[in-house]
């Protein structure tokens, strides 16, 4: 007989053995946490698509019972019903889960959400990392059963959290929460698993006493780099670093996710625990491949192929701290409101291959694709010139890519010293990404932006009411609140908003109401490069006047101006988001969403505004609107 064999069979008369139990456990448990997170995962993912599907049904529901635009935009009696339970159920679940925070300083906050889901994974981590380690002498919490557990379970969350900083990933996919919202719990993950790490680390050299000879074996040194290089690139991912240093993370990330994988990768050999390990290597290659190939099919006139149109972007100086930059639209590049794009500028970034994150400020507009598509190709050029003709000087946030910058260091400082020079740059642009809030079952919608976070809600602005044209939307009211310091940045978009107040059917009521926080100061004429025509007629005098504010804030008031149009309100100081979010509530029935995009300051304002009792399950049972937030806040994730 074998002696391996004749040895097993001892063994297993004998019964299990410590070591046994050790090594099965350390195999096993790591397997049940997959299985857990896997299922964790498949149930978020279980609620977002049944949201998603509710809301396409709910409103293909309405438009039977409301198929004439006038009577779906009239108002509702408020009266109570107990029908609606499940509806203020779910409004307090998103009030206690999103609205409620905990706040750190003037820039960081967590939802409940956020803190339920972090101390749950530590629990559950260190949960499955230290229970049954009583040895079979009854020793509780024996070092040997999870000093090698910790390690291999750390080692097994390594591909999830590969895959949730990656911006084309499956998480995204199943569950339908963005990748930016991921984020945060990809780095959240990486930190605990650091800390289960050093457990690790550190019990070894406990166990292993005298530990010094053990240096001899390339494996250990392997791992001692691995663990120095994840706790490195920990301390450098800390928010006052990515918002202060985002170039000097941006480097070190890269390099220190690189030395901790290969060092791993080695370091598990030793215990053929690499399976854990491979895995993170295909999938940040198939996110690398997947953006490859995105770059190749937007810009593939950079790479040989004639038929595409070069992306030779224009930058705008708009002040001090924005510019504006803009390209003609790649003809495969489609994206819907909110969504953002990666910028590459390899004449202005310090990497060839550098990548930057803006939200695209334009509209990717089917307004005028009926005319084009019946023209002759001869005639495209007719049909061009009468969309340039309807939408004025706001062609490019129908027609084109725009971004507005905010200008900071490092890139964006470079950037600005491009616009000052007022040439063009070469653009490489990857994406979209991330999803777009549908907000066509709404019947209010409120957005919010703070300075260049109008990026995020002049495109949605102008997607309501290309729907509500096309009848493709139960929105009857839309309120567009911005605020910001300098009432000149008003020109940024006031020809925009002029076409866009034009554009709206009847049944939608818009309100534009924009908030100057800076010193008072008489509106400037801002230069545009659209047109000798747009020029001329800025600086004709002879339909101008200037108006005071309440205020006294003195500005240009013509009859084409935004100023002279009812809808639009334009006030100093900062906005009273509780006051003036409560009064729509008040106003309003059936669902309502609220958009914001800027500063912790105006997220905090919105969230505290939209809490008990404004939004509260009475107030949804006595005929309230059912309220969703949206938030997108400056700031690098």
């Amino acid at each position: 007989m074998d002696p391996s064999m004749q040895d097993s069979i001892l063994a297993a008369a004998k019964g299990p053995t410590d070591k046994t139990l050790r090594v099965v456990r350390n195999k096993l448990y790591p397997m049940q946490a997959w299985y857990c997170l896997g299922l964790f995962i498949f149930i978020v993912g279980v609620f977002q698509w049944a949201s998603y599907f509710h809301s396409k049904f709910a409103r293909k529901h309405r438009n039977l019972e409301n198929a004439d635009p006038e009577l779906a935009s009239a108002n509702h009696p408020r009266r109570f019903s107990l029908r609606r339970l499940p509806v203020a159920l779910t409004n307090m679940y998103r009030v206690v889960a999103f609205r409620w925070t905990l706040e750190f300083g003037k820039s960081y906050t967590l939802n409940l959400a956020e803190v339920f889901v972090t101390m749950a994974y530590i629990i559950f981590l260190y949960v499955w990392a230290f229970v049954d380690t009583t040895d079979l002498e009854g020793h509780k919490l024996d070092l040997t059963y999870w000093c090698n557990r910790a390690g291999t379970l750390a080692a097994s969350q390594f591909p999830l959290i590969t895959a949730l900083g990656t911006k084309n990933n499956l998480v995204s996919l199943v569950t339908g929460v963005s990748y930016d919202k991921l984020n945060y719990v990809h780095r959240m993950m990486a930190r605990v698993v650091t800390v289960l790490l050093w457990v690790h680390a550190g019990s070894e050299v406990i166990y292993e006493v005298p530990f010094q000879p053990y240096l001899q074996y390339a494996w250990l040194r392997c791992g001692i780099v691995a663990i120095v290089a994840i706790t490195l690139l920990c301390f450098v991912s800390l928010r006052p670093i990515r918002a202060n240093a985002y170039e000097l993370f941006f480097y070190v990330h890269f390099a220190m996710v690189l030395t901790f994988l290969i060092c791993a990768y080695f370091h598990a050999q030793y215990d053929m625990m690499t399976y854990w390990i491979y895995p993170c290597f295909a999938i940040w290659g198939l996110d690398r491949f997947i953006r490859v190939c995105r770059l190749v099919v937007f810009n593939h006139s950079y790479f040989g192929f004639r038929s595409g149109s070069t992306l030779d972007a224009t930058t705008e100086l708009l002040s001090d701290d924005f510019v504006r930059l803009r390209f003609h639209r790649p003809s495969h590049f489609r994206w819907t409101p909110g969504q953002t794009a990666y910028l590459i500028m390899p004449h202005v970034s310090r990497l060839p291959f550098e990548a930057h994150p803006f939200t695209i400020a334009s509209f990717d507009s089917n307004l005028f694709d009926s005319i084009e598509e019946q023209k002759p190709s001869g005639e495209k050029s007719t049909s061009t010139s009468l969309a340039e003709h309807a939408l004025g000087s706001s062609t490019p946030f129908w027609k084109e890519v725009v971004f507005f910058i905010n200008i900071r260091e490092g890139f964006t400082a470079r950037l600005k010293e491009t616009a000052l020079k007022g040439g063009k740059v070469k653009v490489f642009v990857d994406g979209p990404y991330g999803p777009s809030p549908d907000l066509s079952s709404y019947d209010t919608s409120i957005l919010i932006a703070g300075g260049s976070g109008v990026s995020y809600t002049l495109p949605t602005l102008l997607d309501i009411i290309e729907r509500a044209r096309n009848g493709k939307s139960d929105c009857r009211r839309v309120v567009f609140i911005w605020s910001i310091r300098d009432a000149n940045h008003i020109h940024w978009i006031d020809e925009t908003l002029i076409r866009a107040l034009q554009l709206a059917p009847p049944h939608l009521t818009v309100s534009i109401r924009i908030h100057v926080t800076g010193a008072p100061a008489t509106i400037e004429p801002l230069a545009r490069e659209y047109g000798d025509d747009d020029a001329a007629s800025i600086q004709d005098d002879s339909r101008s006047e200037i108006v005071e504010l309440e205020s006294g804030k003195a500005m240009e008031k013509s009859k084409d101006s935004l100023l002279a149009i009812d809808a639009v309100k334009v006030e100093n100081g900062r906005p009273n988001l509780p006051v003036m979010l409560r009064e729509e509530v008040d106003m309003a029935t059936g669902r309502m969403s609220v958009s914001v995009c800027g500063s912790q300051a105006v997220a905090r304002s919105v969230r505290r505004a939209l809490r008990f009792p404004v939004s509260s399950p009475s107030n949804v049972l006595n005929g309230g609107p059912s309220v969703t937030l949206h938030v997108e806040s400056f700031g690098y994730a």
